[in-house]
């Protein structure tokens, strides 16, 4: 009896780990996307990273038939949402400016964007997941895709091409 549980923990122990070598980087992107941090330099996202595999190990023998992939995915999400949101509350802004490809978005946006773009989750499994209405998902995507292919520019002082009357 007790060599089967052994057994067995070390099948779910392998199992994991062929899932976390298959799935770790695509989440890592994931989650730096949603922190908006550079790609080189991601604690944030690998906290987020670690937290996510972490409760899906916890779960693991009792996914059965779901995709674990999914589990650790809309826990990312939901995490960061959380994290967001009371960093929001609590402090009125982020600790750290952000500095990746998608640091012109809100958090919200970014999340969104994240999980419709970059993940395919459909619009009504995204909206079910954040708690938002389907419409609202789509408004915000489509404020983030539009933020992200034609950003604001900051407006600046301006060059003056002055040409120089030969003396």
């Amino acid at each position: 009896m007790r060599e089967r549980r052994v057994a067995q923990g070390a099948g779910r122990a392998q199992e994991f780990e062929a899932f976390v070598a298959g799935a770790a980087g695509r989440l890592l992107l994931a989650a730096t996307l949603l922190t908006a941090e550079a790609p080189d330099t991601n604690p944030r996202a690998r906290r987020l990273l670690t937290l996510a595999l972490g409760h899906t190990y916890a779960r693991w023998h009792r996914l059965r038939g779901e995709d674990p992939y999914d589990c650790a995915r809309q826990y990312l999400a939901v995490r960061f949402a959380r994290t967001i949101w009371h960093r929001h509350r609590l402090f009125g802004r982020e600790r750290a400016a952000p500095r990746g490809p998608l640091a012109g978005l809100n958090p919200q946006e970014r999340l969104v964007l994240v999980l419709r773009m970059y993940e395919g989750v459909a619009e009504e499994q995204t909206a079910a997941l954040l708690g938002l209405t389907a419409d609202r998902v789509h408004t915000v995507c489509d404020r983030a895709t539009s933020l992200v292919l034609h950003p604001v520019r900051a407006a600046g002082p301006r060059t003056v091409n002055a040409k120089v009357a030969p003396s």
